[in-house]
């Protein structure tokens, strides 16, 4: 008996799409924003959905990445108004504290709507 194709039966996200938009209306599947898809800023906006505030310290860690990378994703997020950052001193140490502003929250809650209804369409959820 020969083995079936499975790629055959994995449906393309374009096709994904347009399910969507049939079921539910254009208006509900927007385009994918790539700005929070990414997972270094996906984490860095989840986490701060999650917490009042984080330090850069705090960030690196629960991310697992590193100064720089974590600088560049978190300053593409602050210049899209997403979160915002406010510097400090604690003695002679600097402190980088970042929160979710109004405009990042609804972009995450878009997103993930956005993620749970390509989730349902994949599952043939209507």
């Amino acid at each position: 008996m020969a083995a079936k194709n499975t790629a055959a039966r994995i449906p393309d996200p374009r096709a994904l799409e347009s399910r969507i938009k049939r079921a539910k209306g254009p208006e509900t599947a927007p385009d994918l924003n790539r700005l929070v898809h990414e997972p270094i800023r996906l984490g860095i906006v989840s986490a701060l959905a999650a917490n009042s505030s984080l330090t850069f310290n705090d960030l690196k860690k629960l991310l697992k990445t590193t100064d720089g990378n974590l600088s560049v994703h978190a300053r593409k997020l602050e210049d899209a108004g997403y979160i915002s950052c406010e510097k400090s001193f604690e003695g002679r140490m600097p402190k980088t504290e970042y929160a979710l502003t109004a405009a990042g929250r609804a972009a995450l809650e878009k997103y993930l709507n956005h993620m749970e209804a390509l989730i349902h369409a994949m599952k043939g959820i209507s």
